[in-house]
């Protein structure tokens, strides 16, 4: 939903418990990402993918070779894309399981495709998961930008039942998406 004919941003929310408040954060970034015009978005909610454990699939990720019908769609979706943002909180120092599986899942479909991290939590704001995201998001061949979005002590960011962002926030979306759109037209040649 979004830009029809720009380039697809695939906003991935990682988080699926039930207690969750990434899904808050998630749909205000893909309300940021459709008023700023540049993409196409497609919101991709983890607690509504059911995927199956990477461990499933008989053949190594690079093959292409998926059996589970879960996988191929799953592979479909991530080659629909350009672009991915991820919305992230931080469990135990690192990521949440259902991520680090959901890009293990599949591999060349994420290719020369740039990634931006939204991060959120406590007082180091999930940090700690985009640091130990991207050291898997790299032999993916994925391109890290720089620019993303923090959100520490979120839960005071929240009123009836929606992310309210400060002034840093909006900032950080313009140009987190500004970048993106940059990066993902100097990447996509190179995509498949």
């Amino acid at each position: 939903m979004g830009n029809a004919g720009a380039p697809k941003l695939g906003i991935i929310i990682a988080s699926v418990r039930e207690t969750r408040v990434g899904h808050m954060l998630g749909e205000w970034i893909a309300a940021q990402a459709r008023e700023h015009g540049g993409f196409d978005v497609d919101v991709i909610d983890l607690a509504e993918v059911a995927l199956p454990m990477t461990t499933s699939e008989p053949h190594h990720p690079r093959t292409g070779r998926y059996v589970n019908d879960a996988t191929k769609a799953w592979s479909e979706r991530i080659a629909g894309c350009q672009a991915f943002v991820i919305v992230t909180p931080e469990y135990n120092f690192g990521m949440p399981a259902p991520l680090k599986n959901a890009l293990d899942l599949v591999s060349t479909e994420w290719n020369y495709k740039p990634v931006a991290f939204a991060s959120y939590g406590g007082v180091s704001g999930g940090l700690r998961s985009v640091e130990h995201a991207k050291l898997v998001v790299l032999p993916l061949r994925m391109v890290p930008v720089l620019e993303g979005i923090v959100a520490p002590m979120v839960f005071d960011q929240f009123v009836d039942g929606a992310f309210e962002p400060n002034e840093v926030q909006l900032g950080a979306a313009k140009q987190m998406f500004d970048e993106l759109s940059r990066v993902t037209a100097a990447l996509q040649p190179l995509q498949n």
